[in-house]
């Protein structure tokens, strides 16, 4: 049993409670949208955000109503935000099977993601907490806004590990982040408290995107799913980032021409799949991916240093292990 399934099986009441109010947050007199839903349903994922939210809750109160509407907004949000990107990047799959895009058309696909952005809202308005629900709506700005960025980043193939950093904070932690202070506003947990276990949160989201990026530096064969997909769409993450930087600071002449090799082919509107290959062996050859690990764990330090400020018990424990889960898990 792994981590997240040990953990998983801790909360298991309180997420099969979470489950039972997703699916009557999305019960509609549509038989498409009923049949969709469905589909989606049977595909949940691993539900970190609203497990986080569950937790921290637990830290200072007790999972009621309120808590559970909380992290049924997050998840729905969450799951709004996944289908709207596969139509955005036209992905045929997506957890190996196909997205709503790729069976019912991009039509059909935008209009399910609203659909669930708007069932978010009436969950978090069930929870009668003005704070909450401001916290799903800038939760919905800051993932629209990093959609935006990383677009526009991808354009004029930029190679900013800042402006990396900025997108990977509104489109992945923004999530941990609004799960946090949410299960925390629910209960009515001290500020201190919040702000410590926000920024675990946002730290963990760091790094669960550092973890998803490692794997797209390897073959699909190695991972087990298709790789490759962000550089084919003109997203360059930390690993590969991480080596143009150790390429260009090595000075050697050999080290130059790799770099603008590589550089030339991130310039290119479409990649082929030897480029793509090539692009990977170059970010696993010069450290890109221990590299990146190291920041993981430097992101793990701080992390726990976050959780000094909050009371010792299992949940904190819990917490920690989950952040060495999603930088040890293979999928």
């Amino acid at each position: 049993m792994t981590t997240l399934e040990s953990t998983t099986y801790t909360h298991e009441a309180d997420l099969q409670r979470l489950n039972a109010l997703i699916c009557k947050h999305l019960e509609s007199v549509n038989p498409l949208m009923s049949k969709i839903v469905m589909s989606l349903l049977r595909t949940k994922g691993k539900q970190l955000r609203p497990l986080l939210l569950i937790m921290c809750a637990k830290i200072f109160g007790t999972v009621d109503e309120k808590v559970l509407s909380a992290a049924t907004a997050v998840e729905l949000l969450h799951n709004a935000s996944l289908i709207h990107d596969d139509v955005v990047d036209n992905s045929p799959t997506r957890r190996s099977r196909p997205t709503v895009n790729a069976v019912w058309d991009n039509h059909v696909a935008v209009l399910v993601g609203d659909f669930f952005t708007s069932s978010a809202m009436q969950a978090a308005i069930a929870t009668g907490d003005i704070a909450i629900i401001g916290e799903l709506c800038g939760l919905g700005r800051d993932l629209s806004l990093g959609e935006i960025d990383q677009i526009d980043n991808a354009r004029g193939h930029s190679l900013d590990i800042a402006g990396y950093f900025r997108i990977i904070d509104y489109k992945t932690a923004s999530l941990f982040v609004a799960a946090a202070r949410m299960g925390c506003l629910a209960v009515g947990a001290p500020r201190e408290a919040m702000d410590a276990l926000a920024q675990y949160a946002l730290l963990f989201g760091r790094c669960f995107q550092l973890r998803d990026d490692v794997f797209d530096y390897f073959s699909s064969e190695h991972v087990g799913k298709p790789t490759g997909n962000d550089l084919r769409e003109g997203k360059v993450s930390l690993p590969l980032l991480l080596a143009l930087e150790k390429d260009k600071e090595n000075g050697s002449s050999a080290a130059a021409s790799d770099s603008a090799e590589i550089r030339a082919l991130l310039a290119k509107d479409c990649l082929s799949d030897e480029e793509i290959a090539r692009i990977q062996a170059f970010a696993r050859d010069n450290g890109g991916i221990e590299d990146t690990y190291a920041v993981m764990h430097e992101l793990r330090q701080k992390a726990v240093a976050a959780l000094d400020a909050v009371p010792a018990g299992d949940i904190r424990s819990q917490l920690i292990d989950l952040f060495d889960f999603v930088i040890e898990r293979q999928y």
